[in-house]
């Protein structure tokens, strides 16, 4: 069970924390120090690579920590370590955020989930007339995990979707999703698309939030979610698709595909900007701002470009 030393601090103001295993990948404690770099704040975000729970709940008691971002293997155990979610990270079942609130003098640790507003402002910075071309028109979603019910939030309760079409190689994937999303009472118009012959039938998406690694297909079942894909974005239809995969590159097979078919493709590192944003905007109280933003953007396109670390 990874777990790792008590990182010191001691020369900063504030300190959070990047909580999961692996996250050698992660770019999100430079997307952070960029932030509080243009917000003029001694704070940092520090890397801890552990699936140690114990230890990450002494760390967050110290009086400097201000929060954490929270991913796997943590976004659902955390739960019952909170005080409180918010209703977003509740209807997800996620939580990808930790953050504080007083009250009467107590620390109040809250859960909430910002990939929610990493998919919707991907798709509402890049397309021109999100409200005309995309809202009130079918939505589609490929994959079956966690980030695939925070897409269908987005899509149900933010941009209207009537349908939302499930494409996923595992029909108990796509089951436990729509189960969920049921309970949480956002559930209705979900529907499962397990051939091509189905997704020639149906009229065409308008938002597409692809949540898979960019992998080739292999296995008869993936194989034919391929399929299914192809048939979707060949209609003659088109909208605009999100790759929320970005490593190790943002342009990824599914993304060639809805780009050759005139479809508007999104880099995964959209969502992962505007979900890191918002973070910050629960964590200091103050809004990025345009210069901040922009400071971001470098920084991740120095990362994928290989310059300087991830951590």
């Amino acid at each position: 069970m990874p777990s790792c030393p008590s990182p010191d601090f001691s020369h900063l103001d504030r300190v959070g924390y990047l909580f999961g295993y692996p996250i050698g990948h992660s770019f999100s404690p430079s997307i952070h120090r960029a932030v509080y770099e243009t917000l003029g704040l001694n704070w940092a975000q520090l890397p801890l690579p552990s699936t140690d729970m114990e230890h990450f709940l002494e760390l967050i008691k110290h009086p400097q920590f201000y929060g954490a971002s929270v991913t796997m293997p943590h976004k659902v155990a955390i739960f019952e370590h909170l005080d409180e979610l918010t209703p977003q990270g509740r209807d997800v079942g996620a939580c990808n955020t930790i953050f504080l609130r007083e009250e009467a003098g107590r620390r109040i640790y809250c859960g909430t989930n910002t990939d929610v507003n990493g998919v919707l402002e991907a798709f509402h910075r890049n397309v021109s007339s999100p409200t005309a071309t995309l809202h009130n028109r079918p939505g589609m979603v490929i994959g079956g995990g966690g980030a695939a019910r925070s897409a269908v939030y987005v899509l149900k309760k933010f941009m209207r979707c009537p349908v939302v079409y499930l494409v996923n190689r595992d029909a108990a994937e796509v089951e436990a999703v729509m189960s969920w999303c049921t309970q949480q009472n956002y559930g209705d118009g979900l529907r499962y698309v397990s051939t091509v012959a189905e997704a020639e039938q149906l009229e065409a998406p308008g938002a597409v939030v692809a949540c898979i690694p960019n992998l080739p297909p292999a296995t008869p079942a993936e194989l034919e979610v391929r399929k299914i894909i192809e048939a979707f974005l060949a209609k003659d239809t088109k909208g605009a698709l999100l790759e929320m995969c970005y490593h190790p590159s943002p342009h990824t097979e599914i993304g060639a595909l809805a780009e050759k078919q005139g479809w508007q493709v999104i880099l995964g590192t959209e969502a992962l900007i505007w979900q890191g944003v918002e973070q910050d905007r629960y964590w200091t109280g103050r809004e990025v701002g345009k210069e901040g933003v922009e400071r971001v953007k470098a920084v991740v396109a120095k990362l994928l470009a290989g310059e300087g670390p991830h951590l």
